[in-house]
């Protein structure tokens, strides 16, 4: 199988499985706002916020690893995936250890001065914290295996393993709504024993199909090697982990000045914009390996092409969804949800609008982490994603609303960040400006202003309503295919009739 035709196949699956997760997810979060109340929802959003960084960090680090593990596939070296592999497991046990051990630290500060908890709550947010902590331990160590999944591109596993969690999740919904003991504590406890079975499955399938995933770091051991995959996980880790704690800080920030009510608020945006996200990141998913391969081979030219595309088509894939809901929050959220938070409208379109500035650039920073010389960016991306919270501290100290929180993030997280990933793939992989400006970032803003201006045209004339959504959905979207198919390119054009000839022979053969 061609690699097109693998990438396309991978998107498939992975598509498949949004589809399902996205609305069980959905009905989820519905579910247990009403079964937990906005309080608690805003407690488990800043107190469990534990799980929800460590899930980015296990994507971060399984990157670093799967950087490696796709190079030496694209050299052709079975054996040097054993050693990478066998390195990467003694590696993740020491960071898993170490940050266990700073988490139960941290959370000894954070319930004593730092997080704004009702006090007859105390106890449960303290349950859920541990329950987090345990969690991320196991969830760290596992990352060697999903580096192994990526490197191989089995995006079926990853299809079927997420549509039985999201079941999993909304059967645990059900149980805290029926719960008799406090739902919070259950919530949060049935949450980490979910992630360590879906770990423990990822283990026994990777140990059974892949022939690099045996444990013998005796036999497969390179001190070489191990210090370049140290080196680069420790400048992946510091990068990423300021961005959790970013994310984070900037959720205990808001707490401490505004209370718990407003992380409810947050947690909704993060929740709507982490389903709307999953249409760019599934085709991002599926091709990441394949600009790895290419820098491994040696193909630089291809690797910065692949990597341009996926910058314009991830975008566009999030704005034909972000756009329409961005212009219809309040509606939308008033469908969804019994009771909208406070503040929640405005956060979920700032939310929106902080993804789409990030989104143009994505692609750009995943190509500089790619050719591996990566100190200087990370170092710098590292300040930049600290910097929000001491901006956001500062000005909620001297009065402003709560959100100046999106507006310092995305004036810092976006723009400027976005800036220092296109200046770094210039110095670093010889990407020419005028190449981001042509292929990524016109293609890709005068479609969003086609629909926004399309869209505002229904909002104003017509009355909020169901009809009005459907109106503004099939009016942007008609908007986004012709406009993007006029800024096309003849190869592109060309690539999008094959791929339907293709998909046609799949279907009807």
């Amino acid at each position: 199988m061609d690699a097109a035709s693998r990438v396309i196949k991978n998107t498939g699956f992975l598509y498949a499985k949004m589809g399902i997760t996205m609305f069980v997810s959905l009905y989820t979060t519905r579910l247990l706002l009403s079964s937990l109340g906005a309080s608690d929802f805003g407690i488990f959003n800043v107190v469990g916020g534990a799980i929800a960084m460590l899930g980015f960090l296990n994507a971060a680090m399984a990157g670093a690893t799967q950087r490696f593990m796709s190079i030496a596939e694209g050299e052709g070296k079975p054996e040097k995936k054993k050693i990478i592999f066998n390195i990467s497991v003694v590696l993740h046990l020491v960071i898993a250890i170490i940050l266990g051990i700073i988490l139960l630290i941290a959370g000894y500060f954070f319930f004593n001065g730092i997080l704004n908890i009702p006090d007859d709550r105390v106890f449960a947010a303290k349950v859920v914290y541990g329950s987090m902590v345990v969690s991320t331990m196991f969830t760290v160590m596992t990352v060697p295996y999903e580096a192994v999944l990526n490197s191989h591109e089995n995006m079926l596993y990853y299809a079927i393993i997420g549509v039985i969690e999201s079941f999993l999740k909304l059967a645990v919904a059900f149980i805290v709504v029926y719960a008799l003991q406090d739902k919070l504590i259950v919530y949060g406890i049935l949450m980490a024993i979910i992630s360590l079975l879906i770990m423990a499955v990822m283990c026994i399938y990777c140990h059974r199909n892949y022939e690099e995933c045996t444990i013998a770091p005796q036999r497969y051991w390179d001190r070489f090697l191990m210090r370049q995959m140290t080196r680069f996980a420790g400048w992946n880790l510091l990068n990423n982990a300021s961005r959790m704690i970013s994310q984070y800080g900037l959720s205990v920030v808001l707490n401490n000045f505004f209370g718990a009510i407003l992380n409810a608020a947050q947690g909704i945006a993060n929740q709507i914009s982490g389903q709307l996200m999953a249409f760019s990141n599934t085709m991002i998913k599926a091709v990441s390996p394949a600009i790895a391969k290419s820098e491994g081979a040696g193909e630089r030219d291809k690797m910065l092409n692949a990597s341009l595309l996926s910058a314009k088509y991830g975008y566009l894939l999030f704005a034909i969804f972000a756009v329409p809901f961005l212009l219809e929050t309040p509606y939308i959220l008033e469908i969804w949800l019994e009771e909208v938070p406070d503040w929640a409208v405005l956060f979920v379109r700032l939310q929106l609008i902080l993804l789409l500035i990030e989104q143009l650039t994505l692609m750009v920073g995943r190509a500089v982490e790619v050719q591996g010389d990566i100190k200087v960016y990370f170092a710098l991306q590292s300040f930049l994603n600290i910097l929000p919270i001491v901006l956001t501290y500062l000005f909620f100290s001297l009065g402003f609303p709560p959100y100046y929180l999106y507006v310092i993030w995305i004036l810092v997280g976006g723009i400027i960040s976005g800036g220092v990933c296109v200046y770094f793939a210039k110095l670093k992989c010889g990407l020419k400006f005028s190449d981001f400006m042509y292929k990524v970032f016109y293609p890709s803003i005068i479609p969003t202003i086609g629909m926004l201006i399309a869209g505002a045209i229904f909002i104003y004339w017509l009355e909020e309503s169901f009809l009005r959504l459907l109106f503004v959905i099939g009016i942007t979207t008609i908007s986004f295919i012709i406009i993007v198919y006029v800024t096309m390119t003849k190869n592109e054009k060309s690539m999008i009739i094959s791929l339907i000839n293709f998909l046609k022979k799949k279907i009807f053969k």
